[in-house]
């Protein structure tokens, strides 16, 4: 079992996202957890109507701070993944076992304005790009975390063509 973090500014629309996205692909392979740095207190209504179109369960979703990830008694973290600019560009807390840090930009959904179907299209579109980021990680195996130029690889998954 492998542990990973979505980290954002908010932790409000795509790092929850993330965290419900490889939960569920994972298989039981990951423990998943999303935060943020300035978390918005709770997490957006439109990522919520999201999951629940795709029937991924919305439970237990919660808007944080990453500081609940960084101190002694936190969960060792192998993989922390940051999903918006403002995030990649923070000094981040240093991470307890020293995990791969990637970044995988993704626009922000939340910052769409509109009626519920344009904000609901934002929201699909960020959905579809980080399940085909998280397959793309899955893909790769376990083996990715233990080779030389894993942190390359999973790096790579963010700066994908393809969306």
């Amino acid at each position: 079992m492998r542990n990973a973090l979505f980290v954002c500014t908010a932790n409000s629309a795509r790092s929850v996202l993330g965290e419900a996205i490889l939960r569920h692909l994972g298989e039981g392979k990951f423990q998943t957890f999303s935060a943020g740095s300035t978390p918005r207190g709770m997490v957006n209504p439109d990522a919520i109507t999201c999951l629940q179109g795709r029937g991924l369960p919305t439970d237990g979703f919660r808007s944080k701070s990453w500081e609940e990830f960084a101190g002694p008694d936190a969960p060792k973290m192998d993989l922390i993944i940051t999903v918006c600019d403002s995030a990649a560009g923070e000094a981040c807390p240093v991470w307890p076992g020293h995990p791969f840090v990637v970044h995988w930009g993704i626009p922000d959904p939340a910052g769409v304005e509109g009626d519920d179907a344009t904000r609901g299209a934002a929201f699909d579109l960020a959905f579809e790009r980080l399940e085909r980021r998280v397959s793309a990680m899955l893909a790769l195996g376990d083996a990715v975390f233990s080779s030389a130029d894993g942190k390359a690889q999973l790096s790579a998954i963010g700066t994908s063509a393809d969306d």
